[in-house]
């Protein structure tokens, strides 16, 4: 499937337009030494992560008002706060238990988090975060210093995933950035979508999917019970189930909160959804084409959450709950958090209410973003998964 520019978007100011150049460039090279085209997931992965050039490794600014989206985090303190509450349950059983963020983004998370920790007589030995873009882990720590300088000693920087964490770890938004590859049904064959370059363009082509690839699409429609329709056009995070192992092997003991927009697999390749979950965002303009502003738009695809509980299951991971964000937020004391809202002055209630409306509405985040809590031993299950729980669904 081709794609036009969107007519809505913006236009790149001329740095933002120079580095794009460059990012392009360096995928060009990519694509010739790779005679004549790329897999989409590896031209996910170049746009995102090249060092020094990708969307996440470069200095624009992501996240917020003067970036390109907003997270929950960046929506409202009251995110923060009630996952630290169901941290803080869990830490109650583990002793000496840490936090470990993944990709901790802004920073915001982890500066709501430390002061609900604080405020609850919570606060772990360690908050660490695990982060691979230098740019962004500068950010971090400028703004914990400036927000909880007092708190900033418990704060430590991994590069990679510890040996035998206990704790809880914290992933928000992390696996929709994981590249992901994208696949077309032929009949009976499935082909693997690929990037080529025409006219000095990126462009979409295709070839024979690989084994693994193929494999992989077969064992989806074992499960959904039918095999996809001709011409039907998704993506598969062949790197999410790598992912869940490598955090599994790493927890010995405690709890996992995944944040992400998705769905189970049945609706995930529902036969209305024939051209995937791919959403890219520039300057708050939300789009479907991958292939243009390399380097300076954010490309994601939603989360096919069957396949990352099934993921959780083979490692030996126990799942403790799915929902909705509303559901979590609810069930996770967002009431508490809003106690006493009437004591503050009318602007502060209206803008607090209006929080509380995007992190649960519907329309908003609180119906396509989930929650799932993945555990190993003697944990009891967070007190948010009592409501609402959709684990059945997966």
């Amino acid at each position: 499937m081709q794609y036009e520019q969107p007519t809505s978007l913006p236009q790149p100011d001329e740095l933002s337009a120079q580095h794009s150049a460059r990012v392009g460039d360096h995928i060009r090279q990519r694509i010739d030494a790779a005679n004549g085209q790329i897999s989409f997931a590896e031209f996910m992965h170049e746009a995102l992560y090249a060092p020094g050039l990708g969307y996440y490794n470069a200095g624009s600014i992501k996240f917020g008002a003067g970036g390109d989206f907003v997270t929950a985090p960046e929506v409202s303190p009251l995110f923060g706060r009630v996952v630290a509450r169901q941290c803080a349950e869990v830490l109650h059983d583990i002793e000496n238990g840490e936090v470990l963020e993944f990709g901790a983004g802004s920073g915001r998370l982890a500066v709501d988090m430390l002061k609900a920790f604080e405020h609850l007589n919570a606060l772990p030995a360690t908050y660490n975060i695990l982060e691979v873009s230098p740019d962004l882990k500068d950010r971090q720590l400028q703004r914990l210093r400036s927000e909880v300088p007092h708190l900033i000693d418990r704060v430590r920087w991994l590069s990679g995933l510890p040996d035998d964490f206990e704790g809880v770890m914290v992933a928000n938004e992390v696996l929709d950035a994981l590249p992901a590859e994208r696949f077309v049904r032929r009949e009976s064959a499935v082909f693997q979508s690929c990037v080529s370059i025409d006219a000095g363009q990126f462009t979409w082509s295709e070839r024979p999917a690989t084994d693994r690839l193929t494999a992989a699409i077969i064992d989806i429609e074992s499960a959904l019970g039918t095999a996809l329709q001709d011409g039907y056009t998704s993506e598969i995070s062949l790197a999410a189930p790598a992912w869940i192992g490598d955090m599994a092997r790493s927890l010995r003991h405690g709890v996992v909160f995944l944040f992400d927009y998705g769905v189970s697999q049945r609706e995930y390749y529902a036969v209305d959804r024939a051209e995937g979950w791919l959403r890219c965002h520039f300057r708050h303009h939300s789009h479907n084409n991958p292939l243009i502003y390399p380097g300076i738009q954010d490309i994601s695809a939603w989360v096919d959450f069957s396949a990352i509980a099934g993921a959780a299951v083979a490692s030996g991971l126990d799942i403790h709950g799915y929902q909705t964000q509303s559901h979590f937020l609810m069930g996770g004391g967002i009431d508490i958090e809003m106690q006493g809202i009437t004591a503050l002055p009318p602007a502060q209630q209206i803008e607090l209410s209006g929080q509380v409306k995007t992190l649960t509405l519907p329309g908003e985040m609180g119906e396509n973003f989930k929650c799932m809590a993945l555990g190993r031993g003697e944990v009891n299950t967070p007190t948010a998964f009592h409501f609402a729980d959709r684990t059945r669904t997966l």
